[in-house]
Parts: C-alpha cells; sequence; structure tokens
C-alpha cells in the first residue's frame, strides 16, 4: 500500500504543475470576468426563495423547485438535462402561509414558532386558555374540567420514546381523550428548530396530536402570566395539509458533456430540499449552495468552457431525512462509480467557499483549481487542508461517495455568517444571504470545476482498503 501510494505521489508531482495548462487560460479569463461582473446568483436565490419558498422533500414546493431548476439549467444551454427520481415519499407534507400563533391577553404577543413536519395542523384559527400540562393522574384529576377548547402548555419538549409507565400511558390516553386543542412547549432558547418523519407514514396512521413549539421567551411569558393567576388566553392557525402518496422524489441533473474523456465526470452539488418551518425560505440550508451551482452551471455555459471531461451538476434531495438522494444516486450508479474524479458539495450556509480538506496526492490539482479565484478575490482567502485519510462521516452529499471511494469534498465555508442561528430555524431566509461571499462561492464553483475536468488525470484516489476515520 504505501509503495503503490508512493507511485501515485510521484505521478501527481509530474503531471500536477500540467494542471492548469489543460484549461484553456482564456476561458478562465472569461469564468472569472463573468462571474465577478455579471454575476447572477442572488437573481437565483431570489425567486427559489420567495417566489418558491420552503422546499421540505415530498412537498409541492420542492417539485416546483426541481422543475424550475431543471428548466433553468435547459435554458443556459446544458445537456442531458431531467429528473431522476431515487424514490418516493409515503405521504407529502405541504405547510401553507397561513401561520399564525400568539397570546391575546391578558398581554397580547406575537409568537416565533414551529411544528414538526408530517403532523396536523389546526382547522382554522383555534383559540383557547392556557392550562399548564397536567404531569400526574392525580393533577388530570385537577385540571380535567378545564381541558376541553385548551391549549395546554409546558416549557420544555415532551420526551418521545423510551419506556413508558402504565400509568404515563393511561395519562395520556385520559389527556388525548380530553377535548384539549394541543400543546404548546418551549424551545431551549430562542430558536425553534424544526424537524419530522414520515418513516411508516400512511394516510391510515397519521398523526392526530397538534404540537407547536415556541421560543424559550415566549413560553416563559405565558408562565410568568399563569403564576402570576391570570388567565392566559392563546390562539393559533397551522395550515398544514397531508398529501395521499406514493409521491415520486427526484435529483435534478444537467451536464456539459466532456470534449475528450465525456465518460469521466466532475459533479459540482448540493441540495435543494430545506425544513419548512414558519418564517424559513430554505435559503441557507441549502438555496446558498445549489444556486451556487445554478450560477456556476450558467458562468460556464457564457464563457463558453469546454471541459475535457464532463461536468455534472446534481442538485439532491432528501438530504434532510438522511442524505437519502445521494445514497441512492451512488447505489443507482454504482457501476460507474469509478469514472467520478470528483465531487463538490456546498452546503455550509452562506459563507464564501474557504477551501478543501484531501490527500497529499490530490493537493496539487486542488491547488491549481482554487488558484483562479484566490487571485480574483484576494480578501477572501483560501486553503487546501491535507489530511492522511479522505473522512468517512460527515453530515451532507459527500459522505457516500467518500463512503464508497469516490473522492468528495465538503466546500469550508468561512465567513461572517453565523450558521447555527439560521440552520433549522425561523431565519433561515433571504436577509440573512451574503451577496459578495455568493458571488465568489459560485465563481470558484465554475473555475474549479473546469480545471480539475480539463486535468491530465483523474484526481487520484485513496488506496482501496485503507482504514478512513471521522
Amino acid at each position: 500500500m504505501h509503495i503503490m501510494r508512493g507511485v501515485a505521489i510521484a505521478l501527481v508531482a509530474c503531471v500536477g504543475t500540467r494542471a492548469m495548462a489543460q484549461a484553456d487560460p482564456t476561458v478562465l479569463d472569461k469564468i472569472i470576468d463573468e462571474g465577478k461582473n455579471r454575476n447572477q446568483v442572488m437573481k437565483h436565490l431570489r425567486y427559489l426563495t420567495k417566489d418558491i419558498g420552503h422546499r421540505l422533500t415530498g412537498s409541492t414546493n420542492l417539485q416546483r423547485a426541481c422543475e424550475w431548476t431543471a428548466d433553468q439549467f435547459r435554458s443556459f444551454g446544458l445537456q442531458n438535462v431531467r429528473l431522476e427520481k431515487w424514490g418516493e415519499v409515503p405521504v407529502g407534507f405541504d405547510r401553507g402561509k397561513r401561520q399564525i400563533a400568539r397570546m391575546v391577553s391578558p398581554t397580547p404577543r406575537d409568537f416565533e414558532f414551529t411544528s414538526p413536519s408530517w403532523t396536523p395542523g389546526t382547522a382554522g384559527l383555534q383559540r383557547g386558555v392556557a392550562v399548564k400540562q397536567p404531569t400526574t393522574l392525580e393533577e388530570f384529576e385537577t385540571v380535567k374540567a378545564k381541558l376541553k377548547g385548551a391549549w395546554l402548555v409546558t416549557q420544555s419538549a415532551p420526551r418521545r420514546g423510551g419506556q413508558v409507565t402504565d400509568e404515563q400511558a393511561k395519562l395520556q390516553a385520559a389527556i388525548d381523550g380530553s377535548g384539549a386543542l394541543g400543546l404548546v412547549y418551549g424551545s431551549r432558547n430562542e430558536l425553534v428548530i424544526t424537524s419530522g418523519r414520515y418513516t411508516n407514514l400512511t394516510m391510515e396512521t397519521l398523526p392526530k396530536d397538534v404540537r407547536i413549539m415556541v421560543r424559550k421567551s415566549d413560553i416563559d411569558a405565558v408562565f410568568e402570566q399563569i403564576d402570576a393567576g391570570k388567565e392566559v388566553v392563546l390562539e393559533f392557525d397551522l395550515e398544514q395539509k397531508f398529501v395521499p402518496g406514493p409521491i415520486p422524489v427526484y435529483n435534478v441533473v444537467a451536464e456539459i458533456p466532456g470534449t475528450e474523456f465525456p465518460d469521466e465526470v466532475v459533479i459540482v452539488s448540493g441540495h435543494l430540499d430545506s425544513w419548512d418551518g414558519p418564517g424559513s425560505e430554505g435559503c441557507c440550508d441549502n438555496g446558498t449552495g445549489t444556486m451556487v451551482a445554478v450560477e456556476a452551471a450558467r458562468i460556464l455555459m457564457a464563457s463558453g468552457a469546454k471541459p475535457k471531461r464532463t461536468i455534472r451538476f446534481v442538485l439532491w434531495t432528501g438530504e434532510e431525512q438522511g442524505l437519502l438522494g445521494s445514497r441512492a444516486y451512488v447505489e443507482m450508479h454504482k457501476d460507474s462509480l469509478s469514472k467520478i474524479s470528483a465531487v463538490f458539495v456546498d452546503d455550509g450556509g452562506t459563507n464564501y467557499q474557504g477551501g478543501l480538506v484531501c490527500l497529499k496526492e490530490m493537493e496539487p490539482i486542488l491547488k491549481e483549481a482554487i488558484e483562479p479565484a484566490m487571485k480574483a478575490f484576494p480578501d477572501l482567502p483560501m486553503q487546501i487542508r491535507v489530511v492522511e485519510r479522505m473522512p468517512r462521516g460527515g453530515g451532507s452529499d459527500h459522505a457516500p461517495f467518500n463512503a464508497v471511494g469516490v473522492p468528495g469534498f465538503f466546500w469550508m465555508e468561512t465567513g461572517r455568517s453565523n450558521y447555527t442561528h439560521v440552520h433549522h430555524t425561523q431565519h433561515d431566509h433571504l436577509d440573512y444571504a451574503i451577496p459578495e461571499y455568493l458571488v465568489q462561492s459560485s465563481t470558484n464553483s465554475a473555475a474549479a470545476a473546469y480545471i480539475v475536468a480539463s486535468a491530465p488525470t483523474m484526481l487520484p484516489r485513496e488506496a482501496q482498503g485503507t482504514d478512513g476515520g471521522k
């Protein structure tokens, strides 16, 4: 294994300095000029977030986004544009625009909130008194007369799973039959994070409980009034709809065919799906990454780029449910994985592309790949960080490729954006996108993909049998 690695290093040392020579310098100049001076990434992102909105896997919005991005690729002149089905969602879920949550009295207050995806909304606007959720059968007996038409409130999220005692089961059954409107609980902080699952869901087994998470400060305000002996009235209107399935789900694929080695591929990608909580537009996770890929495609076509290998753009879906679209892609295309030179994934928010993690053997080509953007954007430095083994873990769509030995790269995200503030939260909207960073990212994606696709060889791979770490 060490001998083979030494051979690989020597080979790269010979050809690495020629990588730039394989890419047409005139085309690279055009790519940088187009990316810096006529960039349209914010135009794409504005349409995606404002005209389409959040894009839950299996939702109507996601299907609209898939069709729209495919149309964009066609309009740029890409070839082999298609929606590639990878699976089905048993029950679809659409969260509507009518989303209201507030305290009506004694002190009016609008809440920031969410509810789990694939759970029921309200039957229109529902107003009721807030009652502390009983935690024992004895407590239930003292409040049961108040529960019909009331909102149960608790300061933290209900526990899910684990052992359920007989008393807990009886208590839950009593609450379920009480006529309460639903449960309102607090987040750990001022962020409300949306999640949910459709596993084993059918139209016959839909959940019936309305569950609403509000900010910690919101639930604290409710309890402050209740503890002061005041009647608290809450109202909620959650427009949410289940859609009978199965709902087909797709990755969006488009190509710039290679001129010399069309069967060898460089993939530029990001995930198009998002979570769908109220307030979220699916902007920084991951409208930014997918619109960077879309704009990179436009820049390359506008620059007349003719790479030696095929540059394939893939917008994954099902990422938020466990990298489902990319995992399925690896399985569906297992016979051609040896022809994939590299997979680039942009999925870290609105910060700029700050570099890559790679093996020593890969470093010369990848250094050449980021050099044009480094020169074009000197105030946005980038780096190549060398590691002994390619990572096997990771929470994005590069991971399924690295798991089978295909070089997968997650662009480092560098800059001033606080990703935690927007990640799956009510703040994931266009106001938090940073235009100058996305201009750099889309320009770099175009130039890097062109250089790697035009390199003398495919990107070297880790020796088979290497024990990869996380």
